[in-house]
């Protein structure tokens, strides 16, 4: 499983940040999400619930 991030989208809630920091950061300059690497195995709960609870919708699961 992977996740794909549409910063276009992004609005800069940091709720990903907050469940799964070592997976995604938010940009210094204009707070949008950055994909710190792609999910292993060990991370699917984190990365699930990052996706479910994403306001704006720009992580998608691939």
């Amino acid at each position: 499983m992977g996740v794909d991030v549409n910063r276009d989208v992004c609005t800069g809630a940091g709720q990903c940040t907050l469940i799964a920091p070592q997976l995604f950061d938010q940009d210094d300059e204009d707070g949008l999400v950055v994909l710190l690497r792609q999910p292993g195995a060990a991370d699917d709960p984190d990365v699930r619930r990052a996706v479910s609870v994403c306001p704006s919708r720009a992580l998608r699961l691939s």
